[in-house]
């Protein structure tokens, strides 16, 4: 359920630790990385797979958004590129993929370092 908040419904975990708090089930907010830090090792090599899958694609389309990341004190800003294998329209047979990749550096130097 932490990870679905998290991911699915962007609920932040301290957001999630004051909600449990109040109904009575109080998780501390280090459990909760720890446990989000296990899916996401665990869900690593799908991930690879897929990035992999997308990459393989005779046409990649690219894009990015900025976003806001928290950090200590203060917000700061990344940027999150979506990257589309679709080659449907161009006769291809392999089916269409997406994945996300954030990145907290400059958004020119993205494309070629991934």
């Amino acid at each position: 359920m932490i990870a679905f908040e998290k991911f699915g419904q962007h609920q932040p975990l301290n957001r999630q630790a004051e909600r449990y708090a109040r109904e009575g089930v109080p998780i501390s907010l280090s459990t909760m990385a720890d446990q989000i830090g296990a899916v996401c090792a665990v869900m690593r090599p799908i991930f690879d797979c897929l990035k992999a899958h997308v990459f393989a694609g005779e046409r990649v389309h690219g894009d990015d958004s900025t976003v806001p990341v928290m950090a200590k004190g203060k917000t700061d800003t990344a940027r999150i590129w979506v990257y589309v294998r679709d080659d449907s329209p161009f006769g291809g047979k392999a089916p269409p993929a997406l994945c996300f990749i954030i990145h907290e550096i400059e958004a020119a130097s993205i494309p070629y370092n991934i």
